[in-house]
């Protein structure tokens, strides 16, 4: 045992174990590796954006069934909560907070801060309250934190990377890597284990997004691509879109444009009428969303806006009805 390790244990001789679930391929074989090991994790942690695909949702009841079979805690959902709107409508996950802003995810711009700020950030706050990592650190231990990250080679760099972000109040374990499996062998081991292999996790409009992913959105979230970046695209100076500047696609890949609503126009998965509508409508729908919070008038609400737009061919929402109150009107 590590003198680290051995400074980490409470007095009991128990130090607790957090996994960080981000409900794909690979936190899933770690799961699976854990229950097949007898091995249970104390916590784990599913760090919700607000815009996971919908299959990735559907898979926490899988994985909840799975977990409660082999005595293991369910998942739990965390998320991080914006406190600081100025003046603007409050919003409640990534999509909202760039539809807001006019922004991006910070990946298109090259940086990871976005899963910093909604994914580790939030788990991180989770913990700080949790009462066994209250006894432990006060103890003087660390708690224990699993990270999915795969033997392949880009995960390995993924891991290095990670490093320079670690919390000094953890100690951090990657069970795949040390397990010596890819991504081939967590599918297998998901399979063994008898549950399907769930979706690759992701925001339906993360730029790491690959083509293919793309195609196999449902309508309803390609026009929310389309106007996350017709929202965005009078404030983008040094890219073009989610996909940056795009890419020719060599050896075989496939090319992709900066945007990829001119993706979706290429391909034919949105009419193009209805594309020129959501660009041209929309994003001034959301400007004058802003404006009238900000004078105290009432706005349309989140959940209303996406509704209507997911509820029929072509719509685009009016975002100026009234349906939650601006809070310092009265």
């Amino acid at each position: 045992m590590s003198d680290r390790l051995q400074r980490s244990l409470f007095p009991s001789g128990v130090q607790p174990l957090v996994v960080s679930y981000g409900m794909g391929v690979d936190s899933t074989a770690l799961l699976v590796g854990l229950a097949r090991r007898r091995i249970r994790p104390d916590l784990i942690l599913f760090a919700d954006t607000g815009g996971e695909k919908d299959e990735t949702y559907a898979y926490r009841e899988v994985m909840d069934a799975f977990l409660k079979e082999h005595g293991f805690p369910t998942v739990t959902v965390v998320r991080y909560v914006p406190t600081d709107f100025k003046h603007w409508p409050p919003y409640y996950t990534l999509e909202q907070n760039c539809l807001t802003n006019g922004t991006l995810p910070s990946l298109a711009f090259g940086s990871g801060s976005c899963s910093q700020k909604w994914k580790a950030a939030p788990q991180n706050g989770f913990v700080a309250n949790w009462l066994p990592a209250i006894e432990c650190w006060a103890a003087g231990g660390h708690v224990r934190k699993a990270i999915g990250f795969d033997c392949s080679p880009a995960d390995i760099r993924r891991r290095h990377h990670a490093a320079a972000l670690e919390d000094e109040r953890y100690d951090y374990w990657y069970p795949l890597q040390e397990w010596k499996w890819d991504r081939a062998e967590c599918e297998r081991q998901i399979r063994t284990a008898g549950l399907p292999v769930p979706p690759k996790s992701s925001c339906f409009f993360c730029p790491a997004m690959k083509p293919c992913e793309v195609d196999a959105l449902p309508r309803e979230k390609l026009r929310r691509i389309v106007i996350m970046e017709a929202r965005a695209k009078p404030r983008l100076k040094k890219i073009q879109g989610l996909w940056g500047n795009g890419c020719k696609g060599t050896r075989g890949a496939v090319a992709r444009p900066g945007t990829m609503t001119e993706y979706i126009r290429q391909r034919d998965l949105l009419d193009p009428v209805e594309i020129v509508r959501l660009c041209s409508e929309v994003p001034v729908d959301l400007i004058d969303r802003n404006q009238q919070f900000a004078s105290g008038r009432s706005v349309q609400s989140w959940d209303e806006f996406f509704a209507e737009l997911a509820g029929a061919e072509g719509v685009v929402p009016a975002a100026a009805q009234a349906a939650t109150q601006h809070k310092d009107s009265a």
